[in-house]
Protein backbone atom coordinates (compact mmCIF):
# COMPACT_ATOMS: atom_id res chain seq x y z
CA UNK A 1 0.00 0.00 0.00
CA UNK A 2 1.16 3.31 -1.39
CA UNK A 3 1.71 5.44 2.02
CA UNK A 4 2.65 9.18 3.19
CA UNK A 5 4.26 9.93 6.46
CA UNK A 6 5.37 12.97 7.94
CA UNK A 7 8.67 13.45 9.42
CA UNK A 8 9.36 16.68 12.35
CA UNK A 9 12.58 17.05 14.70
CA UNK A 10 13.31 20.21 16.49
CA UNK A 11 15.67 18.93 19.40
CA UNK A 12 19.17 18.12 19.35
CA UNK A 13 20.93 17.19 16.11
CA UNK A 14 17.60 17.31 14.36
CA UNK A 15 19.29 16.47 10.89
CA UNK A 16 20.63 12.92 12.62
CA UNK A 17 17.37 12.26 13.99
CA UNK A 18 15.61 12.23 10.66
CA UNK A 19 18.12 10.69 9.34
CA UNK A 20 17.92 7.62 11.73
CA UNK A 21 14.42 7.47 11.57
CA UNK A 22 14.79 7.31 7.46
CA UNK A 23 17.22 3.94 8.01
CA UNK A 24 14.28 2.46 10.49
CA UNK A 25 11.42 3.17 8.06
CA UNK A 26 13.73 2.03 5.58
CA UNK A 27 13.18 -2.12 7.42
CA UNK A 28 8.83 -1.48 7.29
CA UNK A 29 8.58 -0.04 3.89
CA UNK A 30 10.06 0.86 0.33
CA UNK A 31 10.48 4.32 0.72
CA UNK A 32 9.93 5.35 -3.03
CA UNK A 33 10.11 9.58 -2.65
CA UNK A 34 11.42 12.11 -0.29
CA UNK A 35 10.62 15.97 -0.04
CA UNK A 36 13.42 18.63 0.51
CA UNK A 37 13.50 19.26 4.27
CA UNK A 38 11.99 21.97 5.10
CA UNK A 39 12.59 24.68 8.50
CA UNK A 40 9.02 25.86 9.51
CA UNK A 41 8.68 27.44 13.22
CA UNK A 42 7.00 25.59 15.68
CA UNK A 43 3.10 24.91 15.75
CA UNK A 44 0.64 25.54 18.72
CA UNK A 45 3.27 25.57 21.71
CA UNK A 46 5.40 28.28 19.73
CA UNK A 47 8.11 28.75 22.77
CA UNK A 48 10.37 26.08 21.41
CA UNK A 49 13.00 25.57 18.88
CA UNK A 50 12.39 25.24 14.91
CA UNK A 51 11.30 22.39 12.76
CA UNK A 52 12.90 20.60 10.15
CA UNK A 53 9.73 18.78 8.40
CA UNK A 54 9.77 16.43 5.13
CA UNK A 55 7.73 13.74 4.27
CA UNK A 56 8.16 10.74 2.27
CA UNK A 57 6.58 8.60 0.16
CA UNK A 58 7.00 4.52 0.89
CA UNK A 59 5.01 1.38 -0.13
CA UNK A 60 4.40 -1.11 2.84
CA UNK A 61 2.93 -4.39 3.64
CA UNK A 62 1.94 -3.55 7.13
CA UNK A 63 -1.90 -2.64 8.15
CA UNK A 64 -2.60 0.85 9.24
CA UNK A 65 -2.37 -0.19 13.24
CA UNK A 66 0.55 -1.92 12.75
CA UNK A 67 2.92 0.47 11.02
CA UNK A 68 1.13 3.14 13.65
CA UNK A 69 2.37 1.07 16.16
CA UNK A 70 6.03 0.43 14.32
CA UNK A 71 6.37 4.41 13.49
CA UNK A 72 5.72 4.52 17.54
CA UNK A 73 8.58 2.57 18.48
CA UNK A 74 11.21 4.25 16.45
CA UNK A 75 9.96 7.01 17.86
CA UNK A 76 10.70 5.96 21.11
CA UNK A 77 13.49 3.82 20.42
CA UNK A 78 15.10 7.74 18.89
CA UNK A 79 14.27 8.75 22.61
CA UNK A 80 11.15 11.05 22.20
CA UNK A 81 9.22 11.81 25.75
CA UNK A 82 5.11 12.61 25.00
CA UNK A 83 5.59 15.42 27.31
CA UNK A 84 3.62 18.34 26.29
CA UNK A 85 0.93 18.54 23.68
CA UNK A 86 2.76 20.10 20.51
CA UNK A 87 6.14 20.11 22.03
CA UNK A 88 9.21 20.08 21.92
CA UNK A 89 10.48 16.75 20.16
CA UNK A 90 13.64 14.80 19.12
CA UNK A 91 11.44 13.06 16.16
CA UNK A 92 7.99 12.73 15.37
CA UNK A 93 6.28 10.45 12.74
CA UNK A 94 3.16 10.62 11.76
CA UNK A 95 0.61 8.72 8.77
CA UNK A 96 -0.65 11.50 6.67
CA UNK A 97 -2.60 9.19 4.20
CA UNK A 98 -2.62 5.54 3.72
CA UNK A 99 -3.63 4.42 0.18
CA UNK A 100 -6.65 6.13 -0.25
CA UNK A 101 -8.46 4.59 3.05
CA UNK A 102 -10.31 7.17 5.35
CA UNK A 103 -10.08 5.67 9.18
CA UNK A 104 -10.87 6.66 12.47
CA UNK A 105 -9.80 4.54 15.53
CA UNK A 106 -9.63 7.21 18.70
CA UNK A 107 -10.20 3.86 21.31
CA UNK A 108 -6.83 3.03 22.05
CA UNK A 109 -4.33 5.22 23.75
CA UNK A 110 -2.94 6.06 20.36
CA UNK A 111 -5.59 7.35 18.31
CA UNK A 112 -5.40 6.25 14.29
CA UNK A 113 -7.03 8.67 12.57
CA UNK A 114 -6.09 8.60 7.93
CA UNK A 115 -5.83 11.16 6.97
CA UNK A 116 -3.88 12.81 9.80
CA UNK A 117 -6.55 15.30 11.38
CA UNK A 118 -5.84 18.99 10.66
CA UNK A 119 -2.91 18.21 8.25
CA UNK A 120 -4.82 20.87 5.84
CA UNK A 121 -4.40 23.26 7.65
CA UNK A 122 -0.53 23.22 8.49
CA UNK A 123 1.84 24.44 5.73
CA UNK A 124 4.49 22.19 7.25
CA UNK A 125 2.90 19.41 6.33
CA UNK A 126 1.58 20.38 2.89
CA UNK A 127 4.46 22.19 1.29
CA UNK A 128 6.73 19.33 1.91
CA UNK A 129 3.65 16.59 0.67
CA UNK A 130 3.42 18.99 -2.38
CA UNK A 131 6.99 18.27 -3.55
CA UNK A 132 6.57 14.06 -4.19
CA UNK A 133 2.47 14.56 -4.11
CA UNK A 134 0.89 17.94 -5.39
CA UNK A 135 -1.85 15.69 -7.64
CA UNK A 136 -2.44 13.30 -5.07
CA UNK A 137 -6.30 13.89 -3.54
CA UNK A 138 -7.24 14.20 -0.20
CA UNK A 139 -9.82 11.12 0.34
CA UNK A 140 -12.02 12.98 2.79
CA UNK A 141 -11.74 17.13 1.21
CA UNK A 142 -11.14 15.41 -2.59
CA UNK A 143 -9.08 18.03 -3.46
CA UNK A 144 -5.42 17.72 -4.27
CA UNK A 145 -2.45 18.43 -2.33
CA UNK A 146 -1.96 21.80 -4.72
CA UNK A 147 -5.29 22.59 -4.08
CA UNK A 148 -4.64 22.47 0.00
CA UNK A 149 -1.13 24.56 -0.37
CA UNK A 150 -2.57 27.25 -2.30
CA UNK A 151 -5.96 27.53 -0.20
CA UNK A 152 -3.80 28.13 2.97
CA UNK A 153 -1.43 30.63 1.73
CA UNK A 154 -4.73 32.94 0.84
Amino acid sequence: MKVYIGIGSNLGNRKKYIRQALEKMCELMTITRYSKPYHFPPYGFTHQPDFINMVIEGETELEPAHLLSELLNIEQNLGRQRVARWGPRVIDLDILFYGGITLFDNDGINPLIIPHPDMHKREFVLRPLADIAPDFIHPALKVTISELLDALRK
